[in-house]
């Protein structure tokens, strides 16, 4: 067991996203230190290091996931690679940062929850839009009764990443290829389903609809790819209390607006908003309670922006780093024996893997399938 004067030691998974966001929200715990960056090349993973002042290398993810010296890793690359690191992880007894999608197919899905729960160890996924400071003050307001008994959720999630091609997509353009695991509501329906899950729990049942409608992404470059993965997809789910929620997402969407939460309830209403992807730093809450006309901005307390533990003293990195933070501290509270909550942990992926097979399913059915059917 690490004690709580050892600072845990992370190695990151990624020279990309692992390394714009991961590592400078791991840089924001003064009790942790990242010290192995891994990519598929020597070459790249030196130069990763040197770039990022990373002091140990590593290009095969199996000798990063054996080092002695690494306490978490952090898997952040595409689904389908990144599932047999999360396992060779956990064969290891690491404890295991992982990405979205949680997997890519269900069946993977299946091997990583069965895997983590046999290793006992301690397991989160990058869903951080809950962390985001709106999004944690309407987790309060719901759990403390606000808007009375919830009845009508709508989540509207669309992005115009490929409408057209964003040149700083180019990078994933690997999305295209269905093998990858990626697509419009496994991507970016994933955070959706993880917020409901977080606020409502798990929908019994739901309907889904799930196209491709743009067949060409031509960047400014001149690189053209044909997507072969669905493009905007909507969802209507059922929960056990008589709730109903509806997740519309696409990332070809023109003129995108980005993300809106709005849970309407029986005495009052909450909703967020975002122009992009939810962060700390452009995520509006919006409330009105039973009898009012309109509704007012919220103002953000200072207990959800932050916590102990963390801390990025003068520096302020890419505000997605910084909700990553307050998840990452739950994950090295949980792993130093200090009694929190992991969120959000390999259960609630597991919960999210299952509404996306449901989803899967519906489609292929053409109608509407129970969540317990679904395991």
């Amino acid at each position: 067991m690490t004690t709580a004067r050892e600072k845990l030691k992370v190695g990151i998974i990624s020279a990309n996203w692992g390394a714009m966001a991961h590592l400078p929200a791991w840089r924001g715990l003064p009790d942790v230190e990242v010290v192995g960056i891994c990519t598929s090349r020597r070459e790249t993973a030196e130069a990763a290091a040197q770039r990022f002042d990373i002091p140990q290398p590593f290009w095969d993810y199996n000798l990063m996931a054996a080092s002695p010296d690494i306490n978490i890793v952090d898997c952040g690359t595409r689904p389908n690679i990144r599932r047999d690191m999360v396992l060779a992880c956990f064969a290891q007894a690491k404890h295991v940062y992982n990405g979205i999608p949680f997997a890519d197919s269900f069946d993977s899905a299946r091997l990583l929850i069965e895997a983590q729960r046999t290793s006992g160890c301690i397991a989160m996924v990058d869903a951080f839009t809950q962390w985001v400071p709106g999004h944690r003050l309407v987790k309060e307001m719901v759990d403390d009764g606000y808007v009375g008994r919830a009845v009508q959720v709508n989540l509207e999630f669309h992005l115009p990443l490929f409408n057209p091609p964003q040149e700083m997509m180019k990078g994933f353009a690997w999305f295209a290829e269905p093998e990858n695991g990626a697509s419009a509501l496994r991507n970016l329906g994933s955070h959706g389903f993880h917020m409901l899950v977080h606020l409502f729990g798990l929908p019994i049942s739901l309907v889904a609809v799930d196209s491709r409608y743009v067949g060409e992404w031509r960047f400014e470059s001149g690189d053209i790819f044909h997507p072969q993965v669905n493009d905007t997809a909507t969802v209507l789910l059922q929960f056990s209390s008589g709730m109903t929620a509806i997740v519309r997402t696409s990332w070809t969407a023109v003129a995108g607006r980005g993300w809106t939460l709005d849970v309407q309830g029986t005495t009052g209403r909450l909703r967020t908003e975002a122009p992009m992807f939810p962060t700390q730093d452009d995520t509006t809450l919006f409330a009105a309670k039973r009898g009012d006309f309109a509704m007012t901005a919220v103002a953000i307390p200072d207990r959800c922006l932050t916590m102990d533990g963390v801390d990025f003293g003068d520096r302020y990195p890419l505000p997605h780093a910084r909700s990553m933070a307050l998840g990452m501290r739950t994950m090295v509270d949980a792993i130093r024996d200090v009694w929190v909550d992991v969120q959000p942990d390999f259960e609630q992926a597991w919960a999210v893997a299952r509404i996306l097979e449901a989803a899967r399913r519906s489609v292929a059915e053409h109608g509407w399938v129970r969540l317990d059917e679904v395991v």
